[in-house]
């Protein structure tokens, strides 16, 4: 199973997740100090950390950025009472994979870990499957429903960020940089190729899977 990394400053609340993670099978480890776990991150290796942001010695959003710097991709959770959408932007512009709210349950915590391995192993794979939207990343194919969907290559990638982060919401930030780095164009742009997405991929289907989160981005999911 999957080995984790809790970092998090209440005591009560890590010893609960890795007691509840362990009867689950996985490999745990953690901590309640930020600059302890990058420590622990350059000595080991782990699946997915489990990420407090507020936290003594490095916070949370400091410890996921310097990880991105340092070029460590291991996918992180934040946990955070903080639940504004601006507090989930910085969180998820980090480079966070998921943004957890306190007070959660602790099945929907472990419905969040798989998921993000699943997304963590699709590459690999290099295929992509959401809902009924299958994505050949060798072929650069995209079937929905089994019908064969022809896609721009902006459609493609777009698309494809979105099975990645699904059913995460991924930011307009996050879209854009991933679209055109940082020579961003001055127009609604990514607006227009989202709407042309959308004629391909949902129009024709009873389903729609593409969805506009107001004021942050979009998500992909049922």
């Amino acid at each position: 199973m999957a080995k984790i990394l809790i970092i998090e400053d209440n005591q009560d609340i890590r010893y609960n997740l890795v007691d509840f993670l362990e009867a689950k099978g996985y490999q745990t480890d953690n901590t309640d100090d930020g600059l302890k776990a990058l420590a622990l991150l350059t000595l080991q290796r782990f699946d997915i950390i489990v990420l407090d942001i507020m936290l003594p010695g490095m916070d949370g959003i400091s410890l996921c950025r310097e990880l991105r710097a340092r070029g460590d991709d291991t996918p992180v959770l934040f946990l955070s009472a903080k639940d504004t959408v601006a507090d989930r932007i910085e969180g998820l512009s980090t480079g966070a994979d998921d943004y957890l709210v306190k007070p959660f349950s602790l099945a929907e915590l472990e419905l969040r870990i798989a998921a993000i391995l699943r997304r963590g192993k699709r590459p690999a794979s290099h295929i992509l499957h959401v809902a009924d939207i299958i994505m050949n990343l060798d072929e650069l194919t995209v079937t929905r429903a089994g019908i064969p969907v022809k896609l721009n290559p902006m459609m493609f990638r777009i698309l494809k960020k979105l099975m990645l982060k699904s059913p995460s919401v991924v930011s307009r930030d996050e879209m854009e940089h991933e679209l055109w780095g940082d020579d961003r164009p001055d127009s609604d742009s990514l607006r227009t190729h989202i709407h042309n997405l959308r004629t391909v991929i949902d129009t024709p289907f009873e389903k729609q899977l593409v969805k506009t989160v107001p004021g942050f981005g979009w998500t992909l999911r049922e």
